[in-house]
């Protein structure tokens, strides 16, 4: 048994998303080698910590095939669909309408400086350089 980290799915955690990793093997295909709770919890480990690939500790599988499912996974759009799904039991759950009928943005304007600076600056650098200080 393997050391449990923070960033380690929990059993009911899993359970929710673990429809969407499912895959027909009637068409042919090879079965994975590594289970694929234990590639998740790989690439949040890595989320988490920050480390890079080649330091995930020796007891997730290979640094190489998890890295290699996450570019396939994301490339299929699968977080973004476990997120929608996610998002809709939540909703449902609370009694909402599973779809959000109003989105609300929001933005931040930040005032930027004044192109040139100030006019007493620039005359004050043009007769500093007309007089040769630099």
């Amino acid at each position: 048994m393997r050391t449990l980290y923070p960033s380690d799915l929990l059993d009911v955690e899993w359970k929710a998303i673990e429809k969407h990793f499912e895959i027909d093997y009637s068409k042919g295909g090879r079965p994975f080698k590594h289970e694929k709770r234990e590639i998740l919890n790989a690439i949040f480990y890595v989320l988490r910590t920050g480390c890079q690939w080649r330091y995930l500790p020796q007891e997730f599988p290979p640094w190489k095939t998890v890295y290699t499912y996450l570019k396939k996974w994301k490339n299929q759009n699968l977080f973004e669909n476990i997120n929608h799904c996610l998002r809709k039991s939540l909703r449902k759950l609370i009694n909402r309408n599973e779809d959000p009928t109003a989105a609300i943005v929001d933005s931040q304007s930040v005032k930027t400086t004044e192109k040139g600076g100030l006019k007493v600056m620039t005359w004050q650098k043009k007769s500093m350089d007309a007089k040769g200080i630099f």
